[in-house]
């Protein structure tokens, strides 16, 4: 007689029928070195201005702690692998490189909807209670998952897969039923470090530690202000988080593209252009970026970053795509506006550019100094 098909199995099934490219079990409790790490990531400063990493530690960093009752914890990755090399834009100075998860829909939406799926239909089947997670509460989802053998956290602190290299979202599924665990995944990165030795701006101060301050994906999503001048350059034309440690991993020959129709790109945000999206106003932004993750940095955080990645062009004849916003409404804007004019021109267009102001921009004025050399 066939053998009984067993809850963790079912588990499986429902998650492979949902779309999910790999489901795993494990337990809703993490080892004491894990929730150390963060501590002393955030003491060192690391997080930057990401304050809500400090607030919700006591609960980050043990499962429990957020939720006393919960036993076992359900982790599910989805593909969404590239049909190209992300690096490859960067050598397309006029272009706009968006971070591969950003170019369709927003990966949250798409995910929860099904991780619901499947907790309501265990649910109803089982009688335990369940709660979902896709990035935005204080859970550790990929220690959680290295744990489950979804993966193992590289040495730039990202999953990495077997099967699916760097490309998986994340989601668990958080029950107070005592499931069966699967096999932790162990580390394979072994002597190779491509993924450290290729970050623009050496974000990470050692193997497995990421210093955020650094990190051009919190640099252009994250942080709100103006951009340390001393990092503006290596951001090149990266305009929404960044891909280069993940794209340059040896296990990414392994990966597939995702089949995920969703989660393919759209094709007008293959290869943007600066110049257009210079252009766009928060009516046109928020349209164009209707149901993306851009869109929750807002225009203004947005334009700051395309304006730097034009002054990054090298094309003096762009200069006109950032002039126009020497009169923003928003100070960081016109901040990387007279900075970005300042990488594709000389000091005596620029003072000229600078009388013709219609007033003195105190706000700018550290800027103008620089550029100008005063």
């Amino acid at each position: 007689m066939p053998n009984k098909q067993t809850i963790e199995d079912k588990i499986r099934q429902r998650a492979d029928d949902l779309g999910f490219n790999s489901c795993r079990i494990t337990k809703a409790q993490l080892p004491k070195h894990t929730g150390e790490r963060l501590e002393n990531a955030v003491a060192a400063g690391w997080h930057g201005t990401m304050g809500w990493l400090e607030t919700t530690m006591p609960r980050r960093k043990e499962p429990r702690a957020m939720w006393p009752d919960a036993k076992s914890a359900i982790v599910l990755g989805l593909n969404y692998g590239p049909e190209e090399d992300p690096l490859k834009i960067l050598n397309q100075h006029e272009k706009a490189a968006i971070s591969v998860y950003a170019q369709n829909r927003d990966y949250h939406d798409l995910i929860k909807g099904r991780l619901k799926e499947i907790a309501g239909w265990f649910a109803s089947n089982t009688g335990n209670e369940v709660k979902v997670f896709v990035d935005t509460a204080p859970l550790m989802e990929k220690p959680l998952a290295e744990q489950a053998g979804v993966g193992w956290q590289g040495k730039h602190t990202n999953l990495v897969s077997r099967e699916y290299g760097s490309w998986l979202f994340l989601g668990t599924i958080l029950t107070d039923a005592k499931l069966t665990s699967d096999e932790m995944e162990i580390d394979h990165c072994g002597s190779c470090t491509a993924c450290l030795d290729i970050c623009p701006t050496n974000a990470f101060p050692a193997p497995y530690q990421l210093d955020a301050r650094r990190c051009i994906s919190y640099l252009t999503i994250e942080h709100k202000g103006p951009i340390d001048r001393d990092l503006r350059a290596a951001m090149g034309n990266r305009i929404f988080g960044c891909d280069d440690c993940l794209a340059i991993c040896p296990w990414n020959k392994y990966a597939q593209k995702s089949k995920e129709a969703k989660l393919i790109v759209r094709e007008d945000l293959r290869t943007p252009n600066l110049v257009a999206l210079a252009a766009l106003d928060d009516a046109g932004f928020r349209k164009k970026f209707s149901g993306s993750p851009v869109k929750r940095i807002g225009r203004n955080r947005f334009l700051r970053n395309v304006l730097i990645a034009i002054g990054n062009s090298g094309n003096p004849e762009l200069a006109d795509s950032l002039i126009i916003h020497l009169d923003d409404d928003d100070s960081v804007v016109r901040g990387a506006a007279v900075w970005a004019l300042s990488r594709l021109l000389n000091r005596e267009e620029l003072v000229g550019i600078r009388d013709k102001q219609a007033e003195v921009d105190n706000d700018v004025l550290d800027e103008w100094s620089f550029a100008i050399g005063e």
